[in-house]
């Protein structure tokens, strides 16, 4: 099949179309790493700072937003007009660029009379959106012998203005020597030159301990990513492979130095290549050696004992014994070896090395961790098994390899932060989100360039790749299984189909800093969280729910473009997001680690935040204001019933009456055919007639027991209780709310946490109040709570007062929880939603998103209850070894 690679002619002459139709420089680059220099004089000092340009302010930053670029960009919420844009690293063969942009923040106009940010002493103006966006950290490559449509880029945006006489910018790389007169002639800019190692290790320090996974290993074709606790991250060895090979031992920030190194390095493979093979490129050189068998080429250790291994000294018969050794005793001329074996045998040979060298340095120096980076990884996925099998076999399995996802950016990255208090060295990993442009699929972490001008744009751009017939094509098969080994250790066996050339390619997202992302404070170890039930490593796994999202993408377009009125331009929007998407699936069937460590809660919010970018932002807006109507004209019976019980009794009943009501869910198939069965109503009291224990996981009789029913001595009450809601309609109305007014009713304090920004037909925390007005109007408990907790605008509403009942001043509360999707990850929430958590001692969590797909075995350190009814038959075989319909009410007290 043809590779990415053969489309490029297509790619770039659609780039074209696009650029003459909506007349905008979009300079869409192919990727082309640079040669990194070989031998860099040893450094140890400080990074300097220099405050030649006006200040970044960094407090607050956040990634996130419509995301055009393939490459990071982070946001900046508190940054003023003055500000550090640009940082270049020019290399021979690319220009890295890292540049900020403004973002205005989207405010919304608060409705309720006092924020809980204002209640609980947090900051808070009017009422926002989730996330407050200031500016972004954009990531971009240009070649560089196309530096003109580069300096055109900078231009177009503006980007080399300052406030100051003499523009000053900061750049790395031989380049910033070589081009830095045509830089002050085109932009009237003066290149302030930063030294390429210093660059290298702030742009390395940042990337551990700002990105959860950054670092991966890479052994036989498959990924694991590493998470680094950055308390624990010095010492470790940076190994940079450029034409030479720099290790330096990084000891913190700012603090390095380069203890070794080697003269046989990527220019070595290229040099020799190309003496030998007659390649043109490094490129063609290593798609060369994924055709090659250097058993033709190296002397195995077979060859000397006739077929037979070594085996008193541990020897295979296919380790090599001596690279290129056949042909000493072989009456060949280089014309008679094939050039694929030639270009095998010289990556295995020079890998090997480098990971012996590097292994080695790292014993004698005490040094644990090894990454490696430079122009000769440049994603190659046997280069990386090489040098991971080199230190696995040295290190007797007591060390790996590591490489680093946005390894291309180092540099620049680095020269960014070499601005005064640029604000970059306090950023804390909580506070980055990273998000995937549409187009990076398509590319196959290939093309770079500008963001894309407007909506129609993007349209056009997708609509184009798709008359061109651009697709995501399979793996180029590798041509010999009989891989061998270096000397001393077996190779790493080659997969098959499973690698090639640019496979470990990985693509790198927007990277926005949302500096309103905290910890939630309650988990009981942030550090061994996991978020995502479900491990998506299983292929079978990935394959079931990617046809599930697949399955599930024509009913959600229809949704989508209804919302919009059903316009020819929301059709055409609709149509552009369903391409986009099911390219995002594409690229993560064949690549499941090409964004990062891949969780059913990233591909959820992957979706959510396609659908925004073709500006989609409530799909089921109209669905969820129809059930919220119908649930709560229905909710004033549903609370006589309630209140007509005994209290253990009536508990019981709000459990099962949330388990019932949480079977609307639009993003279960199975749940959308009932919708055809049935009003909401109706569909709701059969759910409820059906609630019967045992559930599939059953601990309320514990949870019972501690709500003070039971034979042991009662418990104190709960002080504070959040509740993480689910779906609006009967979800919310008939489950969420009753069970908030019980705990009212017993003097708990109650906070409804909720989605920040649309997903599904999940409420929203916009939405929650005007909900909660409206039940109000029929409950004293529930309008003396909501006015507590300020979410009423007018204390007269007008309610059907019950004389008998007293007005609650116990607070109920709303709060958004910092994300737009049906799952959450509990490492990332709102600033908002962690003040008032550190009160809290109780968390419910309901719902499948929330807990089940994710958090199910969240531990936290105050009591916790698991509400969800599974509406999904492999979830329900495979987590509760139940059956679709079964309920789970887990309980789990205080850690």
């Amino acid at each position: 099949m043809d590779g990415l690679k053969d489309n490029q002619s297509d790619i770039d002459a659609i780039n074209n179309n696009i650029n003459e139709d909506n007349n905008n420089n979009n300079n869409n680059i192919t990727e082309k790493e640079d040669l990194e220099k070989d031998m860099v004089p040893p450094v140890g000092n400080s990074i300097h700072r220099s405050s030649s340009r006006p200040q970044l302010d960094l407090s607050g930053a956040a990634i996130q937003g419509n995301f055009e670029e393939r490459d990071p960009t982070i946001l900046l919420p508190n940054q003023s007009d003055d500000i550090s844009h640009l940082a270049l690293d020019i290399g021979g063969s690319l220009i890295k660029l890292v540049y900020f942009s403004r973002h205005e923040d989207r405010a919304v106009s608060d409705k309720r009379k006092m924020s809980t940010k204002e209640r609980f002493g947090v900051t808070n103006g009017n009422r926002r959106s989730f996330p407050i966006l200031g500016g972004r950290l954009h990531f971009v490559k240009f070649e560089t012998a196309k530096i003109n449509e580069c300096l055109e880029f900078i231009h177009s945006k503006q980007l080399h203005r300052a406030d100051v006489d003499n523009a000053v910018i900061k750049a790395t790389g031989g380049g910033a020597y070589k081009f830095a007169n045509l830089f002050k002639e085109k932009l009237g800019v003066v290149m302030d030159k930063e030294d390429e190692m210093n660059c290298l290790v702030a742009g390395a320090n940042f990337l551990l301990k700002a990105i959860r996974h950054e670092a991966f290993t890479h052994k036989e074709g498959h990924k694991e990513f590493v998470q680094i606790d950055h308390n624990d991250l010095y010492p470790y060895l940076l190994v940079n492979i450029g034409s030479g090979v720099s290790l330096i031992k990084v000891d913190g920030d700012g603090k390095f130095q380069r203890v070794s190194g080697t003269n046989v390095g990527g220019g070595t493979y290229w040099g020799l290549g190309r003496l030998l093979t007659k390649c043109k490129s490094f490129d063609e050189l290593l798609e060369l050696s994924q055709r090659g068998d250097n058993s033709s080429v190296d002397m195995l250790v077979g060859d000397i004992y006739g077929g037979l291994d070594y085996s008193k000294i541990g020897l295979s018969a296919s380790t090599i014994a001596s690279s290129f050794g056949k042909a000493i005793s072989e009456n060949k001329e280089i014309e008679d070896y094939r050039p694929e074996d030639i270009s095998l045998s010289l990556l295995r040979m020079i890998s090997y090395n480098i990971g012996q060298i590097s292994y080695l340095t790292a014993l004698q120096l005490g040094i644990k961790r090894i990454f490696f980076g430079g122009f000769f990884i440049r994603g190659h996925a046997y280069t990386m098994d090489t040098i991971s099998f080199a230190i696995q076999f040295w290190s007797k399995g007591g060390a790996e390899a590591m490489f680093l996802r946005h390894e291309g950016f180092l540099g620049a990255l680095g020269a960014f932060m070499s601005y005064e208090k640029h604000g970059l060295d306090d950023l804390m990993v909580h506070q980055l989100v990273e998000r995937f442009p549409m187009g990076a699929p398509y590319t196959g972490g290939k093309i770079h360039g500008p963001p894309l001008g407007d909506l129609n744009e993007k349209i056009s751009w997708m609509e184009k790749f798709v008359r061109k017939g651009i697709k995501i094509t399979a793996p180029v098969p590798m041509a010999s299984p009989r891989t061998t080994g270096l000397g001393g250790f077996e190779a790493p066996s080659s997969k098959g189909d499973a690698l090639r050339c640019d496979e470990s390619n990985l693509n790198v997202g927007v990277l926005h800093l949302v500096p309103s992302l905290e910890v939630f404070p309650l988990l009981a170890d942030p550090k061994t969280y996991e978020p995502n039930t479900i491990d998506l490593a299983d292929p079978n796994e990935l394959e079931y729910w990617f046809t599930v999202l697949s399955e599930h993408l024509p009913d959600l377009v229809d949704k989508a473009v209804a919302s919009e009125g059903g316009t020819d331009d929301a059709r055409r929007r609709g149509n552009a997001f369903a391409r986009a998407f099911s390219a995002h699936l594409a690229r993560l069937m064949e690549e499941p680690a090409a964004y990062g460590k891949l969780g059913l809660a990233n591909l959820l919010e992957l979706r959510e935040e396609c659908l925004r970018e073709f500006n989609f932002f409530d799909a089921y807006r109209t669905i969820k204001q129809r059930e919220n109507e119908a649930s709560l004209a229905v909710l004033p019976d549903l609370l006589i019933e309630l209140d007509s019980l005994s209290e253990e009794t009536r508990l019981l009943t709000l459990i099962e009456g949330v388990l019932a009501a949480n079977i609307f869910d639009w993003g279960s198939r199975a749940c959308v055919d009932l919708y055809h069965k049935g009003t909401i109503i109706e569909i709701y009291r059969m759910s409820r007639k059906k609630m019967q224990r045992p559930w599939r996981v059953d601990d309320f009789d514990a949870f019972k027991e501690r709500m003070g029913f039971g034979d042991k001595k009662p418990s104190p009450r709960h002080k504070r209780a959040l509740l993480f809601v689910d779906n609006s309609g009967a979800d919310v109305v008939l489950g969420m709310l009753p069970l908030a007014r019980e705990l009212l009713r017993r003097g708990t304090e109650v906070v409804l946490v909720a989605n920040s920004l649309p997903a599904l037909n999940d409420v929203t925390a916009m939405e929650l109040p005007e909900i909660v007005a409206e039940a109000a109007k029929h409950c004293d408990i529930l309008r003396g709570a909501a006015e507590a907790g300020g979410l009423l605008m007018d204390a007269m509403i007008n309610t059907q007062d019950n004389p008998s009942e007293k007005l609650s001043s116990t607070p109920l509360m709303v709060v958004e929880n910092g994300c737009g999707s049906p799952c959450i990850d509990l490492r990332q929430v709102s600033s908002e939603l962690a003040a008032v958590a550190k009160e809290a001692d109780l968390v419910i969590l309901e719902g499948m998103g929330r807990a089940l797909h994710t958090n199910y075995n969240a531990q936290f350190k105050c009591d916790a209850l698991k509400l969800a009814m599974v509406k999904n038959q492999r979830l329900a075989e495979k987590l509760i070894k139940g059956n679709i319909y079964d309920c789970v009410c887990r309980y789990e007290p205080a850690s």
